[in-house]
């Protein structure tokens, strides 16, 4: 791809675009020198990249590697012997941090292949990363303690300045003195401490000069008595120097050690943070990964012009399946060019491995983009316009072959009419035969002719509204399009009767076929407004049953969750009654050992009462169901009973052998073999069953309970309630903090068989009880 073709269809904006997105160094210099390839190897794989960084950051939206600047030239510095500052080595420091921090990120995101066996190569160097946070002080020194003796030279450095300061401030705080002074304080020069005194008084501080004011009318002085100690601070921080480069020395000898592998984790973050810069940029377009096909064609369905955003209107566009070339026609600013240059960048998009902004994308591989857009006439070269576009369509048809899309403006633009027109038929024929793929604009209509001729061309029209003949910059496929000269004439302030003037010299069959051609868009535009409506009723109508289907599939599923749950309870609770029976049974056996003969009557007449008063806790809730031993019909009304379940219900509706049986609160479809009829209750025999109705009560107290206690025991009693069919449950939580109360109506919010709730009535327990309504 040539730089001319990547700047005619605004490549370069697309490499800034990329480039904002990015946070490293390396990854905006990648960014600016991206460009589409060839290769379907490589193709695939910067494709697949941006598909991996898009399904990543729709998980993780604010993932961010965070600035990193070019580590490059430090890291060749020190592999070649060079010393590091304290800068530098903390640039290295972060580095391992932020390489270490994303392996361990990614060494769990088991979803996200692509991305985690990137981050295994980083490097981990948690021994040279401490050494260098023991020892740095960000931004560019070093830490007291990096050294026993740099500690000391600080220690003795603090002293002597202190001292001198010291001596310093006697000055500023005697009146005596402050009066030889030009400003009440303590200064530095040079590197000493001096004091500002007023250059009339210079004979009254004695000591050494160090400097004098732009005016001249202060000196900075060091008194004598403080010059010994500003040598010896000298000293110290000479000394103070020396241990610092050597610390220095030392930290860039252990980075220099494992060179290879930092400069590997700095290209490598930089790979990862330009992968995310490819899928940032595609959700910020809403684009799609194009489907890569073996053969050069172009299938566009809605796709948009990614610089012009939500002014972009979306076009479908195809190329090289039942014709290899396009004809685009239209008015003026319709958006023919846009169409063009759409197309054009679509492909370089896909063989960047950048997503496409369209619903769908189909694109196969082009060898070469070739384009002629726009005015290249040159004053130095002596070139028209028409010569400009004649030098190029000479090199494209030396250059364009069957894996080659040619892109151009305008065909037959800038001389004669007919001659234009004629020429530009040929060069598409000739480019027709070779089978290469082109994308043409133009307003001559003798290549619009040529278009309904030649099989293997068609033509496309940019839309316009037949009302107003303003622009809808819609692609419309199979039909030529109208230029709207005089329209637009009109509309821009000619007068009326210069249009109407204007018309009566052209041909009356041509005045014929723009009134017809003008008809037949009208018509088109209307049965398209019809066809847009059906298909958004067509697409409410899916959407509504797909709404059903969920709800109804959810619906289904909580039925099968409350049905679990009521077996497991009732099978606990037989469980339970065993394990206490049994264990009365052993109290009686060992009652009966122990005490005497005119005790066991006693015992025996205790231990029935506890038998009794478990049978009314766990057998008061049963009754009594009688089986029909003989097939039976059924009629909307009947009561029957549902072994399954062990529950009785109502038939609602009957076809053939299938029952439409209420239970509670659910409707069930069963086959008439899956249910017995209920006889009259005087005589009533059969299975025994728990009904709900005894544990189901309409009031539940949760006071005292924590929340997830609390949230656990409204579950099971709302299912209960629902299979028992109460319509009403008052759940007692009290004030407390109302922490309870919001935790329950949180809870209820979300609970698919909750109709309503609200807080009690003053007579019901005002706000510590909550009434709910059940579906």
């Amino acid at each position: 791809m040539d730089a001319k073709t990547l700047e005619l269809l605004d490549f370069p904006a697309i490499r800034q675009m990329l480039r904002r997105h990015t946070t490293t160094s390396l990854a905006g210099e990648w960014a600016e020198k991206l460009r589409p390839t060839c290769s379907l190897a490589r193709v695939k794989r910067r494709l697949e990249e941006t598909k991996a960084a898009q399904e990543f950051l729709r998980h993780h939206p604010g993932f961010t590697l965070g600035e990193l600047g070019d580590l490059r030239p430090l890291l060749r510095r020190v592999a070649r012997g060079g010393r590091l500052s304290a800068a530098e080595l903390w640039q290295v420091a972060e580095l391992l941090s932020l390489s270490r921090r994303v392996k361990d990120f990614f060494r769990e995101k088991t979803s996200f292949p692509l991305l985690r066996e990137l981050s295994r190569k980083l490097a981990s160097l948690p021994s040279l990363e401490e050494k260098l946070r023991e020892v740095l002080l960000p931004p560019d020194d070093l830490k007291t303690t990096a050294s026993p003796l740099l500690a000391q030279i600080r220690r003795r450095r603090r002293e002597v300045e202190a001292a001198i300061k010291g001596a310093l401030e006697e000055y500023l705080r005697s009146p005596n003195w402050q009066r030889y002074l030009q400003e009440p304080l303590v200064t530095v020069r040079e590197g000493r401490y001096v004091l500002p005194v007023k250059v009339e008084h210079r004979d009254k501080i004695k000591g050494l000069v160090h400097d004098q004011s732009a005016s001249g009318a202060t000196l900075f002085i060091e008194p004598w008595e403080v010059v010994e100690k500003g040598n010896e601070l000298r000293r110290l921080e000479v000394e103070e120097r020396e241990e610092k480069e050597r610390i220095l020395g030392e930290l860039s000898s252990l980075v220099r050690q494992e060179v290879a592998p930092i400069y590997r984790s700095f290209v490598f973050l930089s790979l990862l943070d330009f992968i995310l810069a490819k899928g940032r940029l595609a959700e910020e377009w809403e684009a799609v990964t194009p489907r890569l096909e073996d053969r050069p064609v172009l299938r566009l369905k809605q796709v948009r012009h990614p610089l012009l955003g939500r002014r972009a209107v979306p076009l479908d566009l195809e190329l090289g399946d039942k014709f290899d070339i396009l004809v685009i026609t239209g008015p003026n600013t319709g958006g023919k060019t846009v169409a063009l240059k759409t197309a054009g960048l679509s492909v370089l998009l896909t063989q960047a491995g950048l997503g496409v902004p369209a619903e769908a994308a189909e694109i196969g591989l082009f060898r070469r983009v070739l384009a002629d857009i726009g005015d290249e006439q040159s004053v130095v070269e002596n070139l028209s316009t028409f010569s400009a576009h004649l030098r190029n369509l000479a090199r494209f048809l030396a250059e364009a072959d069957e894996e080659s899309l040619v892109l151009l403006d305008e065909l037959g633009a800038g001389t004669d009419p007919r001659e234009g027109a004629a020429l530009g038929c040929a060069i598409l024929e000739e480019l027709a035969r070779r089978r290469v793929k082109v994308v043409v604009t133009t307003h001559l209509g003798e290549i619009k002719d040529f278009a309904l001729l030649h099989p293997r061309v068609e033509n496309a029209a940019v839309d316009f509204d037949p009302e107003t003949f303003t622009p809808t910059y819609r692609l419309v496929l199979g039909r030529p399009g109208q230029s709207l000269a005089f329209e637009m004439a009109r509309r821009l302030g000619l007068s009326p009767e210069l249009v109407a003037r204007a018309k009566e010299f052209l041909r009356p069959e041509e005045r014929e076929a723009r009134e017809l051609a003008t008809l037949l868009t009208r018509r088109l535009a209307e049965a398209e407004k019809e066809r847009e409506e059906a298909r958004r009723l067509k697409r409410e109508a899916e959407a509504l049953a797909e709404r059903y289907r969920l709800i109804e599939a959810r619906l289904k599923e909580e039925r099968k969750k409350i049905l679990q749950r009521a077996r497991e309870e009732a099978a606990a609770l037989v469980r339970q009654a065993r394990r206490e029976a049994e264990t009365l049974l052993q109290e009686l056996k060992e009652q009966i050992r122990k005490e005497q003969a005119q005790e066991r009557e006693r015992a025996v007449q205790k231990l029935r009462e506890r038998l009794g008063a478990l049978g009314e806790r766990y057998a008061s809730p049963l009754i009594s169901v009688p089986l029909s031993s003989a097939p039976a019909s059924f009629a909307p009304g009947d009561p029957v009973f549902v072994p399954s379940l062990g529950r009785e219900g109502m038939v609602v509706a009957v076809e053939g052998d299938s029952l439409t049986v209420q239970v509670g609160a659910f409707k069930l479809e069963l086959p008439a073999a899956a249910v017995r009829p209920v006889a009259k209750r005087e005589s009533l025999r059969g299975v025994v069953v728990s009904a709900p109705s005894a544990r189901a009560r309409p009031v539940l107290d949760l006071r005292g309970q924590r929340v997830e206690e609390a949230l656990e025991n409204l579950s099971r009693h709302l299912d209960a309630a629902l299979l028992a069919g109460l319509e009403r449950v008052t759940v007692i939580h009290g004030h407390g903090t109302g922490a309870l109360r919001a935790a329950v109506r949180d809870y209820l919010s979300r609970h698919p068989q909750v109709k309503s709730f609200r807080l009690g009535t003053p007579e019901e327990g005002g706000a510590g009880v909550t009434v709910v309504e059940l579906a």
